[in-house]
């Protein structure tokens, strides 16, 4: 299959020069070097455990249900947007 794909200048440069002295071609080292990261397994993401701190003793947070999105966004617009008089 061909593709098209975007190299650094420089990063291209080397890879020339390498397939240059194994006597083989870009496309051949390309595609040696995405077999090789393709054998390699993807690292697992690690994300650090999310702990939500509250104060207070129960109760509701929010004055606000947050149930209903469509309330929020209103009481947003008018807090935002009041008219000044």
């Amino acid at each position: 299959m061909r593709t098209t794909i975007t190299l650094d200048d420089r990063l291209f440069t080397q890879l020339k020069r390498r397939a240059a002295e194994s006597g083989t071609s870009v496309s051949r080292e390309v595609e040696e070097a995405v077999r090789l990261r393709m054998r390699t397994p993807a690292p697992e993401s690690y994300t650090e455990p999310f702990e939500l701190i509250t104060f207070g003793a129960g109760g509701r947070f929010s004055r606000h249900n947050v149930d209903k999105a469509s309330a929020l966004l209103e009481i947003d617009d008018v807090e935002r947007h009041a008219r000044r008089e």
